[in-house]
C-alpha cells in the first residue's frame, strides 16, 4: 500500500538537498585529492625522500629532510597557489564578461605582467617585491586597456570586441617584451628572461613562495567571499542595479582581486598558460555555472592540475621540463576533448 503523495515543493526540496550533498562530497573529494597529491609530491622525485629516511644513515636522513622542507615544500606551495590563482581568475573573467574564451592571457593581463616583470629585471630592480609590483601595475594596465578598447570598437558584439581588443593589447605588450629581450644583457639577463617566459618553478624557494602568498591568499579569499555576488555581477547593469548592487565598484574590486594574484604568480613562475582557460570549463562541467559552487571547485582543480604538471616537469626527464610547456600541452588536449564531446559554451 503506497503512502500519501509527496507535494511538488517537498520533492523539489529533497532534490535540492541531494544535489547540495553531492556537491559537498565532490568538493571534499577534490580537497582530499589535493592534499594527497601534495603529500606525494613532497616525497616523489629523482631522490626518493622516504627511502633516504628509511636507510638508517643520519646523513641521508638529514639530507632528505632538507630536500623536503627547503626545496620541495615551498615549490609545492607555490604550484598550488599558482594553480588556484590562475584558475580562479579565469573563472571570474569568463563569468563577468560572459565569454568562455576569456582568460588572463587573452585580456592582456599575462603579457602585461610579463612585460612589467621583465622591465623591472632589466631597468629597475631584481628584488621579488619590486618585480611583483611592476608586474601587477602592467597587468592592470593590460586589463584596463583591453576593456577600454573593447568599449570603443564600433562593430560586432561584446564578445567579439573583447577578444579583438585583448589580442591587440597582448600583441603590443608582446612587442614591448621583445624590446626588453633585445636590450637585455645576452649573458646575464636574456637567458633568465627567456627561460622564465617558458614558465616554471625551478627557482622556487621559501622567499619566492612567501612573496606570492599574501597576494594569492588575499585575492582568493576575496573572490571566495564574493562568489555569490559574481553571479549577479554577470547580469546586465540594469538587472544588477535592481538587486541593490554598486555594479561598477563591485566589478572593479572583483577584477582587482583576480588580477593581483595573477600578476604575483606570473612574476615568479612566468607564463603558465591554459590553466585559467580550461580549468574553469571543467569546474562548470562538474558543478554547474553557479559560481557559489563552481569557483571553489575550480580553485581546487587548478591546484591539482598545476601541481600534477609541476611534478611531471621535475620527474619525467633528467633535465627539468618548463612548466608552461606541460600545462599548455595538457590544457590544449583537454580543450579539444571538451569541444569534440559537447562544445564550449557560456551558461548563465
Amino acid at each position: 500500500m503506497s503512502g500519501p503523495p509527496v507535494s511538488p515543493s517537498i520533492a523539489l526540496q529533497h532534490a535540492h538537498e541531494r544535489a547540495k550533498n553531492r556537491r559537498r562530497r565532490s568538493l571534499a573529494l577534490l580537497a582530499a585529492a589535493l592534499l594527497l597529491l601534495f603529500a606525494l609530491s613532497l616525497v616523489a622525485g629523482r631522490f626518493p625522500a622516504l627511502r633516504m629516511m628509511a636507510a638508517g644513515d643520519a646523513s641521508s636522513a638529514g639530507l632528505a629532510r632538507r630536500l623536503v622542507l627547503e626545496l620541495r615544500l615551498p615549490r609545492c606551495i607555490a604550484a598550488v597557489a599558482a594553480g588556484m590563482s590562475l584558475a580562479a581568475a579565469g573563472m571570474v573573467f569568463q563569468t563577468l564578461f560572459a565569454n568562455p574564451l576569456v582568460e588572463p592571457g587573452l585580456l592582456g593581463v599575462s603579457q602585461g605582467a610579463a612585460f612589467g616583470a621583465a622591465l623591472s629585471i632589466i631597468m629597475l630592480s631584481r628584488s621579488a617585491w619590486m618585480v611583483q609590483v611592476s608586474a601587477a601595475l602592467f597587468a592592470f594596465a593590460g586589463l584596463w586597456t583591453s576593456f577600454a578598447l573593447a568599449r570603443s570598437i564600433r562593430y560586432g558584439g561584446w564578445v567579439l570586441r573583447l577578444v579583438l581588443a585583448g589580442i591587440a593589447v597582448s600583441a603590443m605588450f608582446s612587442a614591448g617584451l621583445g624590446i626588453m629581450k633585445y636590450v637585455a644583457d645576452p649573458l646575464r639577463e636574456l637567458p633568465d628572461i627567456t627561460f622564465w617566459l617558458l614558465g616554471g618553478l625551478t627557482a622556487a624557494s621559501w622567499p619566492t613562495a612567501l612573496s606570492i602568498l599574501p597576494a594569492a591568499a588575499a585575492g582568493i579569499a576575496y573572490m571566495l567571499a564574493q562568489r555569490w555576488r559574481i553571479n549577479a555581477l554577470s547580469l546586465s547593469e540594469e538587472a544588477a542595479h535592481s538587486l541593490g548592487m554598486a555594479v561598477q565598484r563591485e566589478r572593479l574590486l572583483v577584477l582587482v582581486a583576480a588580477v593581483v594574484p595573477t600578476a604575483a604568480v606570473i612574476s615568479v613562475a612566468g607564463i603558465v598558460s591554459w590553466v585559467g582557460l580550461i580549468i574553469p570549463h571543467i569546474g562548470r562541467r562538474m558543478f554547474g555555472a553557479d559560481t557559489r559552487h563552481a569557483l571553489p571547485a575550480t580553485m581546487l582543480l587548478g591546484g591539482l592540475f598545476t601541481l600534477a604538471c609541476d611534478d611531471l616537469a621535475r620527474t619525467m626527464l633528467p633535465g627539468e621540463i618548463p612548466l608552461g610547456i606541460l600545462t599548455s600541452l595538457a590544457g590544449a588536449a583537454i580543450f579539444l576533448v571538451l569541444m569534440v564531446r559537447r562544445g564550449i559554451r557560456m551558461e548563465r
